[in-house]
């Protein structure tokens, strides 16, 4: 592509690369220049113009952008994406319903190596989205790139984007009663708007004592493809009481604690195939945490692991929390 100023009567089929303002109207940059426009460049007392000039073998950025879209999501609908229509060399991949994306990062990090002016931008691995998200963008920022970086660019990265919906369609939900203890209604409504928003139904909610023996019997009978456990006093220990309540019905208890704030106080297990979300005392707030991350995971048939909480560590949720003391701050004596 060449690129730069031109006389204006030689700008006929070539690109405005920058906005100019003619008489009473404005010719935005990005049009392809006719006859017409010249006439009004000249009328309005320019010379000469800037612009772009496709040369044998470029692809126009709009073209590049449709070509990279589809071969990032070959078959949208099975990816549970939307694909808009290019613009100014953009198209955006949109979330068709709720779930979490699941890229092939290092696919994606080798297109975003072919050329500086053919880029994606992506959410993070495993973000959660809603109906009509942007889970990626694709952008070819010049007006125009060679072909051949277009065709390899594809080549690297088919079908590396795709959204993962929701996999199991109801939930249950465990209050465990201590008195003086958080009232129960504001969780309950948190944790139903989270399960809603993942396009499930908080099918059982059940409030019982805060002893492993109901809590262990409630497990056991609790409805739902994931079963879920709000303790009225927070989980700090493995063999506190709603990891045992879980044990004694039979189930098994992978991971507990988290490497994220808030939300360190989570544990993850299962009941026969039914997973079991043991939940920080912070999950009472609609505000994103640490759970936030594992139920939807779970709920879109992810498997998560140990290594994989261990790993949310890094680069992941660090927020501070106004309504506790801050163990960072020094104190004055």
């Amino acid at each position: 592509m060449k690129f730069g100023p031109v006389p204006v009567a030689e700008a006929t089929g070539a690109i405005l690369a920058h906005s100019v303002q003619v008489r009473d109207a404005k010719l935005r940059k990005g049009l392809l220049l006719t006859a017409e426009h010249g006439a009004q460049l000249g009328a309005a007392g320019y010379d000469e113009v800037t612009v772009a000039q496709l040369e044998p073998g470029d692809c126009h950025e709009d073209e590049a952008a449709e070509m990279l879209a589809a071969a990032l999501a070959p078959d949208p609908n099975a990816a549970g994406l939307r694909v808009t229509q290019p613009f100014t060399g953009r198209v955006n991949l949109l979330a068709d319903g709720p779930g979490v994306v699941e890229l092939d990062v290092a696919a994606l990090q080798e297109f975003n190596c072919v050329n500086p002016m053919i880029t994606v931008a992506t959410v993070p691995q495993y973000q959660q989205m809603g109906p009509g998200g942007m889970a990626a963008t694709i952008k070819v920022i010049s007006y125009a790139v060679p072909k051949d970086d277009v065709v390899q660019a594809a080549g690297l990265a088919r079908a590396s984007i795709r959204l993962m919906a929701p996999v199991h369609k109801t939930a249950g939900l465990i209050v465990t009663d201590i008195p003086g203890g958080p009232p129960n209604e504001k969780g309950i409504a948190a944790i139903r708007g989270r399960v809603e928003t993942l396009g499930m139904d908080l099918s059982d909610v059940r409030i019982v004592p805060h002893k492993a023996e109901p809590l262990s019997q409630a497990i056991s009978e609790a409805a739902g493809d994931i079963v879920m456990i709000l303790t009225g006093s927070a989980t700090s220990d493995v063999f506190d009481v709603a990891p045992q309540a879980v044990r004694a019905a039979g189930g098994q208890v992978d991971r507990f604690g988290m490497p994220v704030d808030p939300g360190n106080l989570l544990f993850l297990g299962s009941l026969g195939p039914r997973p079991v979300i043991g939940l920080p005392g912070c999950a009472r707030s609609p505000a994103l945490n640490g759970a936030d991350w594992v139920l939807s995971r779970v709920a879109c048939g992810i498997e998560t692991t140990g290594a994989d909480i261990a790993g949310m560590g890094v680069g992941g949720l660090l927020k501070e929390i106004p309504t506790r003391p801050q163990p960072r701050a020094s104190r004055k004596r």
